[in-house]
């Protein structure tokens, strides 16, 4: 893989730093220790061909350097990160991973890009991707990899790894195309992608960056437009296959036809009609119009009378309630709730109303009430990346108080056994990863337990929120209910509104009549 010129010399000077290296046509191999930046040894050693580069105590000689390192954990996700880099950028390649004496990874060198992913992230990852293969097989711009599937049930934040000529970096056009040809969905989506970039090494400048975290492209509409066609290409549906065709013999035979005797006319009072005379052309059926019924409009059938929930409510609380009463009027085509109160009308979104009440079942519990959780009949394996393994783990105090059940089950493996009751129907791999996703986001703010669970709250209500289908009449009027008990029943806890309301007064003036 090798390293940047000064970079060896670098960490070197602040480490107990040892480098074996053995060409293959080499009978031996030359071991270099160098502690603190002086050189110590310089030997013959036997080993296996390639380089091995050992670190110790890192800043040995600097220790005021390592009072701004970070938790072991995040220095720990930092390896993995760079480590998770290297192994998709090289599959042909093995690579092993030892923190604290543990292996963490050992990957055997891959035939295809497939299997490195499969063994760096589980074959349920590998299948949520789509292949990603630009359609010109002779073009000067390539772009290879996979990227996630657009139809899935939540929205995600997944880490995206993106390679020009085999190295790990990125540029703004290639972001730009990702939000081009992704479809757009509600939330903040950020799909999981693994793409490699290939073009002509003149036209890339790979000296912009101090670490070459990205790069400057010549033709940066070339690149948007390879990476536009690759991913267009790849999210495009397959063409439905036509039926198979229908052997004769299991065609049924047409029905026999039944001759339906004709009614004779009525004989004429004042003479029978000519023999020869051509009967009358067939009418076609009259419609007659009644003052009911026109020809475009149907009559509507009579409406139910309108659902009325009164609450009883004490002159203490009658302040925390967002109405006396309200009616409820219909459901809109876009999803949103109709209702009359007391007041005047109110457009409800469903969306929100259901993110805050989840939200205050699981954050607002009363003191000493635990989260109903619902053990799974057959507990859930899952595999995480291993930035969000280590953010995951980090939370499991918290997630277990919020009604989870989890516990680690090997390298960046956790087993659930039991969710929050209210997500049941959600699969466990999403919630989570959406769990670590916002802590990682807000972990710079607070860091506080209560601070966590809420937290932890806010996502599972936020992936209650987006998976559901329009609601009956029943479910909206009991939706509406739970929502005028919550405490903040006028903002989701993300901030957005959850209702709209216009007063019996401001119609009026709007329509004249005051």
């Amino acid at each position: 893989l090798g390293f940047r010129g000064e970079a060896v010399p670098s960490i070197a000077s602040v480490s107990r730093f040892t480098l074996t290296t053995r060409r293959a046509d080499a009978d031996e191999g030359t071991q270099l220790v160098v502690n603190a930046g002086a050189l110590g040894d310089v030997r013959a050693a036997g080993c296996p061909p390639g380089t091995r580069v050992e670190v110790r105590d890192l800043f040995c000689n600097v220790p005021a350097r390592r009072k701004f390192l970070h938790s072991t954990a995040t220095e720990e996700s930092h390896v993995k990160a760079v480590f998770t880099a290297h192994a998709l950028a090289h599959p042909q390649v093995g690579f092993a991973l030892s923190v604290d004496g543990r292996e963490l990874y050992r990957l055997p060198p891959a035939e295809k890009l497939a299997d490195r992913v499969r063994d760096l992230f589980g074959p349920d990852f590998l299948a949520a991707l789509l292949p990603v293969e630009t359609p010109d097989a002779g073009a000067a711009i390539r772009v290879t990899g996979f990227l996630e599937r657009p139809n899935r049930a939540l929205p995600s934040r997944r880490d995206q790894y993106i390679f020009v000529n085999g190295r790990p970096a990125s540029a703004p056009a290639i972001a730009y195309a990702l939000r081009e040809a992704y479809p757009r969905r509600p939330g903040d989506v950020r799909p999981a992608a693994i793409l490699f970039l290939t073009l002509p090494p003149g036209q890339v400048d790979v000296n912009v960056h101090p670490t070459k975290r990205e790069v400057r492209f010549r033709d940066n509409g070339a690149v948007k437009r390879a990476f536009l066609d690759a991913l267009e290409a790849a999210l495009k549906p397959a063409p439905a296959e036509p039926p198979a065709p229908t052997h004769p013999t299991d065609t049924p035979p047409p029905p026999a036809a039944v001759e339906t005797p004709r009614e004779e006319p009525p004989v004429d009072p004042v003479g029978a009609p000519a023999a020869n005379a051509a009967p009358p052309a067939a009418l076609p059926p009259a419609h007659v119009f009644t003052t009911t019924e026109t020809p475009r409009i149907r009559p509507a059938p009579p409406a139910p009378r309108p659902a009325q929930i009164e609450f009883a409510v004490s002159p203490v609380s009658t302040a925390s309630r967002p109405w006396a009463w309200f009616h409820y009027l219909a459901t809109t085509e876009t999803g949103y709730l109709l209702l009359e109160t007391d007041s005047g009308v109110v457009t409800v979104n469903p969306r929100a109303a259901r993110e805050r009440i989840v939200f205050e079942r699981l954050a607002h519990a009363p003191d000493g009430t635990p989260v109903i959780a619902q053990t799974l009949l057959i507990p859930d394996v899952i595999h995480l990346p291993p930035a969000e393994a280590t953010r995951l783990r980090s939370l499991l105090d918290a997630v277990d108080r919020m009604g989870f059940k989890v516990e680690e089950f090997g390298r960046d493996t956790f087993k659930v056994d039991a969710v929050p009751q209210i997500a049941a129907n959600l699969s466990p791999a999403e919630l989570l990863t959406t769990i670590a996703h916002d802590c990682a986001e807000n972990s710079a703010r607070r860091t506080n337990a209560r601070w966590r669970e809420e937290l932890i709250a806010r996502s599972v209500a936020r992936s209650c929120a987006g998976a559901s289908d329009k609601l009956t009449r029943e479910a909206a009027v009991q939706l509406v209910e739970e929502l005028a008990s919550c405490r903040m029943p006028y903002v989701c806890p993300r901030g957005k509104p959850i209702m709209i309301f216009t007063s019996t007064r401001e119609l009026n003036r709007k329509f004249g009549r005051e």
